[in-house]
């Protein structure tokens, strides 16, 4: 009975476990397959360093400027006179500058093929693979350097006769947002910049952040581009998502809500751009060749036929970026197309007068017309769908305005209302719209030996639209919604009512059901969310069962009144059933994807509520009980989450937010969060309990390994008995402070926390060894005093080990029962300690693997963002590794110290979040008042 709350601990914490891995396979494992084909060059890629001034090489030793190129084209640039059109690649974190020869290959490939009319130079930046997402501290200087580069970069096209005067970035990951940053400098000239391509950046807000340089960078950049959007007006902007497979950086970082609202902002993820349709993970964004493909046949439009260069009119620089990445009519493009088209009267002229037509093209001799009137479908039909399994690039549909009765002569090109999809091109008009066509012309060119099919039918909106609730997020897929087409159709709408939360998550079915027909052509479903290009394309054979998952990147916003939209393009003769349910993996791998860097803070919450239970069950009873134990019963989520969300909502009061202002207090982390609308408190909740999980078996994890460690030490040393009560502070542990506090400010605040956290845990090695030893000691004490007294009369045998004499002399004395349990009252407070610095350790590694891997170039990192924390944490941790429980129950500040972690936890939980470096500050707090217990 006495094990029985700890079992039903273990099972629920377990169960809470579980549904954390399962969203992390749903986050790390559950995606497409990759559909991206690899970028190979056809030369040798060689990487040309530019020779930069003296003065910048000495600022920025670690960085440097090369210059692309392969086989002739490398050869002809070796003496830099260069006359094609500038780009700069940017790596991301950990990137490496030779990412660039995907985009430089393809390019240099394309200019070959129209004989260098116009090409490009293709720079790159080599920021020794610094990991700028984790540590900000070098983002400023990235950023200065790249200015410099631009500056050079410029200078070596000035005898060209038409000079560039600006630069078009290519930036992956960070590198994006080191080049927006470009523009919060104070000697930078916007002009220098004229179109941005960022490759999965997030833009919003860090993936982890880990220090206070990257959180104020983040706030500069955001704020510039908000506030001075004057420097923007004349930059194209197109910011390209990754997707579902890009679970390093997920697709709502990447957007720019508020450029939204200027015409020179452009936001897509990868699997809604036309001819790539596909998802990306974090490095293959850089080296799809679809995707690049993409990119470099936009770079070959926006070039000014005159200059040479690419177009000063930023409205032609966004038409071609949405002619390639948000809807391609299968067309080149045109910057003013001609809409009115002589059509060739002496060809074939056929007149349809059915509402439904398919025809099949094979070996086609002469090109033909077919004619639509349209004055009969007008009366009974809303619109009409057409769509064409020859992908070319040719116009195949008109509108005629007038026409006799057997041709048309002249008509407005409708082709440019066409969208490319993977097997079709399609077109759907409005009829209302265009009350001023008489016929619908579809062209049929002569072809030999190509075979493909048009199909065109009228329909009423009504008969093809239909609204199909979304289940309830809690239903956990038992129930479901189901919608079936009942007659056969070209093309269906399923307005997915209700589907709006980035925490939703469905598995749609659709089942096909078509008459036997040879040659059956492909259907396409298309996921449409109308408030941000993120749709996702699925193909499948007719007939099928196939499975979609829907999923979103962005919520929708408060004035949308848009609903997410399933189209079916289908074959003529096809009906279909659509079923629709929960799916609570990927619900909760949502939750893991959009929260997952910000459990850290949930896993201290929980600790110091443990820390606080420990506390105060020492103060109350005089016993401490075990980390697990005291996480079991002190971690509940209503002693933290009420609290934060009474704040939030008083906060939406001008006095409470006035008081709030006056004490200097940071913004809450749950209304920044609401504000990307991300703030959920029922998320708020799961993340907590998944914090107490891992906490839980972390604790677990790390009293295995304890004992694990305790029994080597004992295997290879002999135990030295209890510690006794001795000082605090020696001279040895005074200096020993002194030279770790001399460490952090001369090299890596990081790196002295480390140093400090393995002696620590050293000690705590130490004196779990030593407890183990006396109370196996303690435990055979008993049996020991039996024997004495059976064989009184039988000379003593004495022990060779004089500390095991010492204590067996000793165990029937209560003194050494009291001794011990202070010891072990001691030892687990330690451990929590130890467990609640480790999640520090964590937090501060990346400034650490950041100092290490750039210390040939300086001994001292700067800026660093843990140096005042590491002197705080080293003065404290060297009198708490010393100290004792006894101490901390006579203190007359120990009832503020057990009562402390209480308001710490719910701080961290407000506070920290969006500001994981603001985590530790929390812990140092509850640690520096233990520390005077053991004083005062």
């Amino acid at each position: 009975m006495g094990r029985s709350p700890g079992v039903a601990a273990a099972l629920f914490y377990g169960a809470v476990a579980a549904l954390v891995l399962l969203g992390v396979r749903d986050v790390l494992f559950v995606y497409e397959e990759n559909r991206c084909s690899m970028t190979y060059m056809y030369e040798y890629p060689e990487y040309l360093k530019i020779k930069l001034p003296k003065k910048i090489s000495r600022r920025f030793p670690a960085y440097e400027l090369y210059l692309y190129g392969e086989g002739n084209y490398a050869e002809e640039n070796k003496n830099l006179i260069l006359t094609g059109i500038p780009v700069l690649f940017l790596p991301g974190n950990a990137g490496s500058y030779k990412q660039v020869r995907s985009l430089g290959s393809i390019a240099l490939r394309k200019a070959e093929d129209i004989d260098f009319k116009y090409h490009f130079n293709f720079f790159t930046v080599n920021f020794n693979e610094e990991l700028v997402a984790l540590y900000g501290g070098s983002l400023h200087r990235q950023t200065r350097f790249v200015h410099e580069c631009i500056k050079v970069i410029l200078k070596l096209y000035k005898d060209q006769e038409f000079a560039p005067s600006s630069v078009a970035i290519v930036g992956h990951s960070m590198g994006g947002l080191v080049a927006r940053a470009l523009l919060t400098l104070k000697n930078f000239k916007p002009e220098f910049i004229n179109l941005l391509i960022t490759q999965a950046t997030p833009h919003v807000a860090p993936v982890m952040p880990l220090d206070k340089y990257l959180t104020d960078f983040y706030t500069a950049v955001n704020n510039h581009w908000i506030l001075k959007a004057q420097d923007v007006r004349n930059l194209t902007t197109l910011s390209v998502a990754g997707g579902f497979r890009d679970y390093q950086v997920h697709s709502g970082l990447a957007f720019l809500p508020r450029l939204s609202q200027h015409s020179s902002a452009l936001f897509v993820v990868s699997s809604a751009v036309p001819r790539t349709w596909a998802s990306t993970d974090h490095l293959s964004i850089v080296w799809c060749k679809e995707l690049v493909l993409a990119t470099i046949r936009a770079f070959f439009d926006v070039i000014d036929e005159t200059t040479k260069q690419i177009t000063e009119d930023p409205k032609k620089r966004m038409l071609v970026l949405n002619h390639h990445f948000v809807r391609h009519p299968a067309k080149f493009f045109e910057e003013g197309p001609e809409t009115l088209t002589e059509l060739k009267g002496t060809l074939i002229w056929i007149k349809i007068k059915s509402s439904k037509w398919t025809y099949t093209v094979y070996n086609e001799s002469d090109g033909k017309y077919f004619m639509f009137p349209l004055s009969n479908h007008r009366k009974t039909y809303s619109h009409v769908h057409c769509q064409n399994s020859m992908l070319g690039t040719s116009s195949w549909i008109y509108g005629c305005l007038n026409s006799s009765s057997s041709v048309c002569l002249e008509g407005f090109d409708l082709s440019w209302k066409a969208e490319l999809l993977p097997t079709v091109k399609v077109v759907t008009l409005k009829l209302q719209e265009y009350p001023a066509l008489s016929n619908l012309v579809i062209y049929v060119p002569a072809i030999n030996g190509n075979k493909f099919t048009l199909d065109c039918e009228f329909f009423k909106e009504d008969s093809r639209t239909v609204q199909l609730p979304v289940t309830h997020l809690f239903s956990f897929g038992l129930s479901s919604s189901k919608i079936v087409f009942s007659s056969a159709g070209l093309i269906y709408n399923v307005q997915l009512q209700h589907f709006c939360q980035i925490y939703q998550a469905f598995k749609i079915y659709i089942e096909s059901h078509c008459n036997p027909h040879k040659g059956r052509k492909t259907s396409v479903y298309r996921l449409h969310v109308p408030w941000s290009h993120e749709d996702s394309i699925t193909v499948s054979k007719v007939p099928s069962f196939t499975e979609i998952s829907a999923k979103l990147h962005i919520a929708q916003p408060e004035n949308d009144s848009t609903v997410v939209v399933l189209n079916i393009y289908s074959s003529v003769d096809c009906q279909y059933e659509v079923t629709i349910k929960t799916s609570f993996s990927q619900v909760l791998g949502q939750v893991i994807r959009f929260h997952g860097g910000s459990l850290p803070v949930y896993v201290i919450s929980n600790m110091l509520l443990a820390y606080g239970g420990q506390l105060s069950a020492l103060i109350s009873t005089g016993q401490c009980s075990d980390f697990v134990l005291a996480l079991a019963r002190a971690a509940k989520p209503y002693k933290v989450d009420p609290i934060v969300n009474v704040v939030k909502f008083l906060l939406g009061f001008n006095w409470f937010k006035d008081i709030w202002n006056v004490l200097f207090l940071p913004e809450l982390d749950a209304v920044l969060l609401n504000k990307q609308d991300m703030w959920d408190p029922l998320v708020s909740l799961i993340l907590f309990l998944f914090g107490t999980g891992i906490a839980y078996w972390g604790g677990i994890l790390f009293s295995s390994s304890l004992r694990l460690f305790s029994s080597l030490w004992l295997s290879l040393t002999r135990p030295s008995g209890l510690p006794k009560d001795s000082k605090l502070m020696t001279p040895r542990r005074a200096f020993m402070a002194i030279l770790l506090i001399f460490v952090s400010c001369t090299t890596c605040g990081a790196f002295a926390v480390l140093i400090i956290y393995i002696h620590y845990m050293f000690k705590v090695i130490k004196l779990h060894s030593n407890v183990r030893t006396e109370q196996n000691v303690l435990n055979m004490a008993p049996k020991h005093a039996k024997e004495t007294s059976d064989n009184s009369n039988k000379e003593t045998v004495k022990n060779c080990d004089s500390t095991e004499t010492i204590t067996e002399a000793a165990a029937a004395s209560p003194t050494a029962n009291r001794a011990i349990d202070n010891v072990v009252n001691s030892l687990k407070i330690h451990i929590t300690i130890i467990n609640l610095l480790t999640w520090i350790v964590l937090l501060s590694s990346p400034s650490l693997i950041y100092w290490f891997k750039n210390l040939r170039y300086n001994i001292r990192l700067d800026p660093d963002p843990c140096r005042t924390m590491a002197i705080i944490l080293v003065s404290t941790l060297g009198i708490l590794m010393n100290s004792s429980t006894t101490k901390v129950k006579s203190s007359k500040l120990s009832k503020i110290a057990a009562q402390l972690p209480l308001p710490l936890s719910a701080a961290v939980v407000a506070f920290g979040p969006m500001h994981l470096y603001r985590a530790p500050y929390f812990v140092i707090c509850s640690l520096l008042l233990h520390m005077f217990c053991c004083i005062v």
